[in-house]
């Protein structure tokens, strides 16, 4: 009889757990680990700008759950409700401790409106740090339920000063020329300067007004609208463009809000208009469009007119983009120059005329304020490369700001001093009454203090040198700041393709006055740029997927995104 098969090994009971499942075990959220590993889903949240779901994405949990097995990613709600705040209020913190160490700061200014119609208003903060490097921070976004009156606005830029500790650093404020700014300003009683990119524009979009360069605007906009709605056509003219050896196949764009964008596509439209005639000859164009075809050497001629009267505003714009070196000293001689370059000279066409007679005219009414004017003068007089003002100013207005330099250079003397002596003073007090307090009460029988040696050098020397050092008298604050401004003036320039923080940071022994002075001046951003460039990061985070998001949350996580700083991999 057959004896029944044994198994050499014991049946698996299922609810038996495998050793290697029960070693796995579930992370404590909060250990050290488990902390590092939430704040730095945190991090890939704010510097990504990916909505709060993404925790609940299968794909971001097979993500976390191959990197580490035994971490559980919390809710959705942990992360919007302490996660995240935690951070930012982190990161604010740090923000303030840099900005306490400035002598001064200036904000920027601007407002947006997201998906869902709510309206934003954007601050960022610039500052000179100790090391000599400008330092940018968003400082909030916060939503606006009442009118954009200069009134609500100066208010809510008071709390912002009041909240981010920025009350006693004479903050100047930046903002682009619209009224309501300009009222904001003078309401908040805010030092202000209207941003020269926004001046520009203003000016260039003047210029695009111009009967001759506007009725040709519009017919390269038609042009380009052809080729994005006709795949054909696209098509063909990239073939041309490949034929006739060009590299740039990009078709024809514009985007009518930006002047810029006009002017890029006048000079693609110079580039590509041999491939673009001939690809609109050897189309059948439909009814209505055989004008497109129309194009001849008065077109072509208008453009270059168009691009050659546009460049130094280009130019200028882009220039005045920068953000990691001081703009403000730049606006004064490029303000200067392009009111020199706008003027009539012999040879200019028509259009060029009309052109550079609508620049001129607008910028001419711009940065009339006395008050604008002397932040803008004394910053370029505090920029190396600029310091001998060579632009068209009067002597004695040139003189009038080397003064009003050398002025407010000796009131920091002044401050400096006072404050010393301060802080002297309250020590000095208190040792002195510790010391009547401790001391015993003299008496006619204490003994006398010793008497001191007269040496053999104050026997043969003191008498002429303790009466000559007494003679030399302090030299005064206003005695030290001419002094500083004579050897500033003499030194040579600083070469245009230099950076003036560099060289005062290098030159701030020798100028004490006038370094600490120029930080007060070179930190002021000459445009709102910093805030513009906020609103393509909201507009990536406020879209329609994520349009629930609280106006809180939307400070939070913009805030974060610009601000928080994180090693590169």
């Amino acid at each position: 009889m057959l004896k029944p098969a044994t198994t050499s090994a014991k049946e698996k009971d299922p609810a038996q757990p495998r050793i290697d499942a029960a070693i796995i075990s579930t992370l404590p959220p909060n250990s050290e680990n488990g902390k590092r590993i939430t704040k730095a889903v945190a991090t890939f949240i704010a510097k990504d700008l990916r909505p709060y779901s993404v925790v609940d994405n299968t794909g971001f949990h097979y993500l976390l759950k191959t990197i580490e097995p035994r971490y559980k990613i919390p809710s959705r709600s942990h992360f919007t409700e302490n996660v995240i705040p935690a951070l930012y209020h982190e990161t604010k913190a740090q923000i303030i401790t840099s900005m306490s160490q400035a002598s001064r700061a200036a904000i920027t200014c601007d407002s947006w409106t997201s998906v869902t119609t709510e309206s934003y208003v954007t601050i960022t903060a610039h500052y000179v740090s100790k090391d000599w490097q400008i330092m940018s921070h968003v400082l909030q976004t916060r939503a606006i339920y009442e009118s954009h009156m200069g009134a609500h606005l100066a208010e809510l830029l008071s709390r912002v000063v009041e909240e981010w500790q920025l009350s006693d650093k004479s903050v100047v404020l930046v903002t682009d020329n619209a009224s309501n700014m300009i009222v904001a300003a003078q309401v908040g009683k805010f030092p202000h300067v209207k941003c020269f990119a926004h001046t520009l524009n203003l000016a260039s979009q003047r210029a695009m007004k111009v009967g001759t360069l506007s009725r040709f605007l519009g017919r390269v906009r038609r042009i380009s609208t052809f080729f994005h709605r006709s795949t054909r056509a696209s098509q063909c003219l990239k073939e041309k463009q490949k034929c006739l050896g060009l590299k740039n196949h990009k078709l024809i764009t514009d985007v009518p809000t930006r002047w810029n964008n006009a002017y890029d596509m006048v000079e693609r439209f110079l580039e590509q208009q041999p491939s673009v005639c001939a690809t609109l000859l050897s189309l059948e164009v439909r009814k209505g469009e055989s004008d497109l075809c129309t194009l001849n050497e008065t077109d072509v001629s208008n453009a270059e007119d168009a691009v050659s009267a546009l460049k130094p505003m280009k130019d200028a714009t882009m220039l005045m983009s920068e953000e990691s070196n001081p703009t403000v000293s730049l606006i004064a001689p490029l303000n200067a120059q392009l009111l020199q370059s706008m003027t009539d000279t012999m040879g200019d066409t028509p259009m060029i005329h009309e052109i550079k007679n609508a620049i001129r005219t607008d910028l001419q009414k711009r940065y009339s304020s006395e008050a604008e004017k002397k932040i803008l003068y004394t910053a370029s007089a505090l920029d190396p490369r600029f310091k001998g003002l060579p632009f068209i100013l009067p002597e004695e207005e040139r003189l009038e700001i080397y003064k009003g330099v050398t002025e407010e250079a000796a009131s920091l003397e002044i401050k400096s001093r006072t404050h010393d002596e301060d802080e002297v003073e309250v020590p000095r007090r208190k040792e002195t009454l510790e010391e009547e307090e401790s001391s015993p009460i003299e008496d006619n029988h204490s003994p006398s203090p010793p008497k001191r040696k007269r040496s053999p050098l104050m026997t043969l020397l003191g008498q002429s040198f303790t009466d000559t050092e007494g003679t030399i008298e302090p030299k005064t604050p206003y005695a030290k700041a001419e002094e500083e401004m004579e050897k500033y003036c003499k030194a040579p320039p600083l070469p245009l393709t230099e950076e003036p923080l560099n060289w005062w940071r290098e030159h701030q022994v020798t100028f004490p006055l006038f370094s600490q002075l120029s930080k007060q001046y070179l930190c002021i951003p000459g445009t709102s740029v910093s805030a513009e460039r906020v609103f393509s990061t909201e507009g990536d985070m406020v879209t329609a997927k994520i349009s629930t998001l609280k106006p809180e949350h939307v400070d939070q996580l913009v805030s974060l995104q610009k601000n928080l700083n994180i090693p590169k991999c």
